[in-house]
């Protein structure tokens, strides 16, 4: 009798031996050589592994296969077990027993028996009669020719004991077969040449080779031995690829994992995992010793064993144990199969899992903290995937009220980070870009599977949710990144839970991976280089070529507060700081972990979270116009396009985040959008207009719908630019004198000698003048420079304006002086409805004349209407006593000419009556028509065209 060597014994060796009945039935396990199988009996108890035993048949011998200590097989040793395996595995058989417990050592001798069809096969007999085993009496005589005892005794059949009946039969088979030279008695009888894997050939080899050779890419194979239930020794008995035939090899079932077995022999003992056993017997039934179709895919890590699919005709051994909690998933072999494959293994274990099957007993699903369903709108994208989601519903206050979730199952190139000296991974900007168009600003459904404890510091985690988003028609971004090669599938431990579209990211990632897309691609990756221009001197030294730029295309890539943003600019492939120009937003809180930042001012955070919520990573349009001195770019900004395009600046300052800067409203550079906007936020009282507000002299009073009314005033002149345009002072109003004050006090202070101050057009300084009484320092604003020593100023107290040196003639303005704590005393106006001649014209010239001879050093009576469409004052001015205005005058005496009809439009949209407006339109056109019929003026030569026109 013959065993190959690793042939593991049925019973542990310290358990006492099986005893089996005289007679019975069993299932024959396996065959381990011509002339010795395994039976397996029934499990005493539920759940157990059924007893097995070792039964030889009596009296008989077969030629020994190979082992480790005889690496080649006795003739015909291999065709004897071949037969008797293809007769009997996995059939019931009767036995008998002969001789058993501790005379016959590890197995019990006998007879089996085959019942089929009526008729019963004496399997010893027959194993002898095809020449496959000898008998023993016949193997140990010395002249190999003795004849059976009874029958040389001469006793009859009728008086021989069973047993020298089965001898006497058992010498008839032998000299039939010998005679037959059959099986062993052949004149060569086959002898097999056995390989093993890695030490004969690699395993990576015969893979290919099954791929490349094999009858549709299968070889059949014997399943010699089952290591555990997902683990086993193989043959290969297909002569379709001759060099592997009998080549054995260790196979390890694709997309599934068993209990492993323990080893006690191992320092220290490794013990034997939960349902190990079963889980091999499992196996075991089904598998050992059938010859089946294998399909190898594959190998494992260390390339000593197979990967592979075992095709039976009754199903896939790796679903059955997966649906009975006997296996569980592995990620790393699942990887290798087709993705068909795949769906079958998952709903097995998905089921196994709800029942609580097997392995699966303790099985509870994961217990969110947070809904398992999220509606809502990505508000920031943070990496290829990871995003921040505003829950439908949920107003956005602070920054609690938003959820950060995770693509599940998805890894993403990581971002670098700078002060970490950290590089960005390749492809990481793509991935991330690609998910902000996909997701940023748009409704999602997330569908959370799972949470994980993300270390954001040594001492600090995050609970993050890790979920499944949807937009539109996409059903998982997930899915279309990795699709795209610019994301990767996570690599999860057997037991993590994971994304219930896993299969189908692992299955996109293969189609990359052909494809040769993104991540996967074989041709270096190279970092797009882009021009950083947050450096101040780098920011002035391109801003000219963005001025000329006009409209740009721009990406908000980072939030500061509501009117600063650092954008990214693709079509000049540059970074830049940018703020939208005439407003000014109030600061924020400091960023987290910041040591040195200020409280943040009232409403400052929520004009942050306003710019976060409709600005950023959202493509937006920019004018720029300028650059400061600290390199932020300022312009225009607009939101959406086409029909949805808005004015940014607008929608800030009409929610009450932001005020339009004083300044550029008393010099009428405000453009008229933002200050309607602005007085419509202060009369709903929104934002910063909530609160109670200073008191300052008002030169028109306000509705509640913001626009203006008529207000009489008593005013005083200061300054004549031409005969429609000019400054004022409003008597009585105590300002003019105490500024004059005060910068009496700042000249006493600091003497009238110039100090270094940085002339950029626009900002407010201290500038020397002398009105005949001596020297002294006023408020005023540079508004061009002439020269690199020389610039022009505005006087802001009195609206005049100087050339003046700088080094002698500027120095720094105190804080305390600055407009934004005390307005410009002199306020800017014109008058309303008519136009005049420039000072270039004689016209122009007479004009002036005639209003300063009419007005100057008089308290004049104006009705203050509305600012025009520049931001000036419009008025009428007329001297006390006198029922005609300074406008009629200056058109009846043919100096100047009633307006077009847009300025009437513009000026009656501003006023909360405009019947004022168009009353004084009236009576302006009369007296044009009195000085075109008089011919007085420029009318002393007729009409005047569309060319004079332009020059008015």
């Amino acid at each position: 009798m013959a065993t190959t060597e690793s042939d593991s014994k049925p019973t542990n060796g310290k358990a006492p031996p099986v005893i089996l009945p005289k007679q019975g039935v069993a299932r024959v396990q396996s065959v381990l050589s011509g002339d010795t199988v395994v039976l397996l009996g029934r499990p005493t108890a539920p759940n157990q592994v059924p007893p097995a035993v070792l039964f030889t048949f009596s009296s008989v011998m077969a030629p020994r296969l190979a082992s480790k200590a005889n690496p080649v097989d006795e003739g015909g040793a291999f065709e004897a077990r071949e037969w008797l395996r293809k007769l009997v595995i996995g059939k019931a058989v009767r036995f008998e027993t002969l001789k058993q417990g501790a005379t016959a050592g590890d197995r019990i001798y006998g007879w089996l028996f085959l019942e089929d069809t009526g008729t019963s096969t004496h399997l010893a007999l027959e194993c002898v009669r095809n020449g496959y085993a000898t008998p023993k009496a016949v193997k140990y005589s010395q002249d190999g020719n003795k004849e059976n005892d009874a029958e040389a005794n001469g006793k009859a059949a009728a008086e021989m004991s069973p047993e020298e009946k089965y001898e006497q039969d058992l010498m008839v088979a032998y000299k039939e077969a010998l005679e037959a030279k059959r099986g062993v008695h052949a004149a060569a009888p086959m002898v097999r040449k056995v390989k093993n894997s890695v030490d004969d050939f690699a395993t990576l080899a015969l893979v290919e080779a099954c791929k490349k050779r094999g009858d549709h890419g299968k070889l059949m194979c014997v399943v010699e031995h089952v290591f555990d239930g997902s683990r086993m020794r193989c043959q290969v008995t297909s002569s379709t690829i001759p060099e592997y035939q009998y080549a054995n090899f260790t196979l390890l079932l694709a997309g599934v994992t068993c209990p492993r077995l323990g080893n006690p022999k191992a320092s220290p003992p490794i013990p034997s995992e939960p349902l190990c056993d079963e889980a091999r017997q499992f196996t075991q039934l089904r598998l050992l010793q059938r010859e089946l179709p294998l399909s190898l895919i594959g190998t494992d890590k260390s390339g000593g064993s197979a990967v592979g699919i075992v095709h039976h005709p009754k199903g896939n051994i790796a679903i059955e144990l997966l649906k009975v909690g006997l296996a569980r998933m592995t990620d790393w072999s699942v990887r290798m199969m087709e993705p068909a494959s795949v769906p079958g293994l998952r709903v097995a274990e998905n089921n196994a899992k709800r029942s609580c099957q097997g392995i699966w007993h303790a099985y509870a699903p994961p217990v969110l903290s947070s809904a398992s369903e999220i509606q809502g709108t990505v508000l920031e994208v943070q990496s290829g995937d990871t995003l921040i989601i505003l829950p439908n519903g949920k107003p956005y206050n602070a920054e609690s009220d938003l959820v950060k979730i995770s693509l599940a199952s998805v890894r993403a190139p990581r971002v670098g980070n700078e002060r970490a000296n950290r590089p960005d991974e390749p492809y990481a900007i793509e991935c991330k870009d690609r998910l902000r168009f996909l997701a940023i600003g748009k409704p999602v459904k997330v569908n959370v599977h799972y949470e994980r404890d993300i270390p954001l510091q040594p001492t600090v985690t995050e609970k993050r949710a890790f979920g499944t988003v949807s937009v539109g028609k996409n059903a998982d971004l997930g899915e279309l990144l990795v699709k795209e090669g610019l994301a990767t599938t996570q690599r999860h431990r057997d037991d993590d839970e994971r994304s219930a579209n896993y299969d189908a990211l692992v299955a996109a990632e293969s189609a990359a991976k052909e494809a040769g897309k993104g991540v996967h691609s074989k041709v270096a990756y190279k970092k797009a280089a882009i021009n950083d221009l947050t450096d101040p001197k780098k920011a002035k030294a391109y801003s000219g070529s963005l001025t000329r730029a006009k409209t740009l295309k721009a990406t908000v890539d980072f939030v500061f507060n509501g009117a600063l943003f650092k954008l990214h600019i693709p079509s000049e492939n540059c970074y830049i700081r940018f703020a939208p120009s005439n407003i000014r937003c109030p600061q924020p809180s400091p960023s987290p972990g910041s040591k040195t930042g200020k409280p943040a001012e009232p409403f400052g955070d929520e004009a942050k979270r306003f710019a976060r919520m409709n600005c950023l990573q959202r493509t937006i349009e920019i004018n720029c116009t300028g650059v400061t001195n600290s390199g932020i770019i300022q312009g225009g900004m607009s939101l959406g396009f086409g029909a949805q395009k808005r004015d940014y600046t607008v929608e800030l300052i009409g929610t009450g985040f932001a005020t339009v800067d004083q300044r550029k409203i008393d010099y009428g550079e405000a453009p008229r959008s933002l200050v309607e906007a602005q007085n419509t936020a202060k009369a709903n009282k929104v934002g910063i207009w909530s609160m109670e507000q200073a008191a300052k002299p008002a030169e028109t009073a306000t509705k509640a719908n913001g626009k203006s009314s008529v207000t009489i005033a008593t005013v005083r002149l200061s300054e004549i630019r031409s005969g429609s345009h000019f400054f004022f002072h409003t008597v009585g109003d105590a300002a003019p004198k105490v500024m004059d004050e005060s910068m009496k006090e700042f000249t006493s202070k600091n003497g009238t000698a110039g100090a270094p101050c940085d002339p950029k057009v626009g900002k407010v300084v201290a500038a020397l003048f002398d009105d005949g009484s001596g020297k002294s320092w006023y408020r005023a604003k540079i508004v061009e420079k002439l020269s690199p020593t020389k610039v022009s100023v505005l006087f802001l107290d009195h609206g005049n304006l100087a050339s003046v040196p700088v080094a002698t003639h500027l120095r720094p303005l105190d804080p305390a002086l600055d407009i934004q704590r005390i307005p410009a005393v002199a306020k800017e106006a014109v008058l309303a409805l008519i136009t005049t001649r420039s000072l270039e014209k004689d016209e122009g010239v007479d004009a002036a004349r005639m209003l300063q001879s009419m007005c100057w050093g008089k308290d004049l009576t104006a009705q203050l209407m509305a600012p025009d469409e520049n931001g000036k004052l419009a008025v009428t001015i007329s001297s006390s006593g006198s029922e005609e205005t300074i406008n009629e005058e200056l058109i009846a005496a043919g100096l100047a000419r009633v307006a077009k009809k847009p300025a009437l439009s513009n000026l009656k949209y501003a006023m909360s009556d405009g019947s004022a407006a168009t009353k004084l339109a009236d009576t302006l056109q009369a007296a044009e028509d009195v000085a075109r019929r008089s011919r007085q003026g420029m009318w002393r030569y007729g009409d005047v065209g569309d060319d004079d026109d332009d020059e008015i």
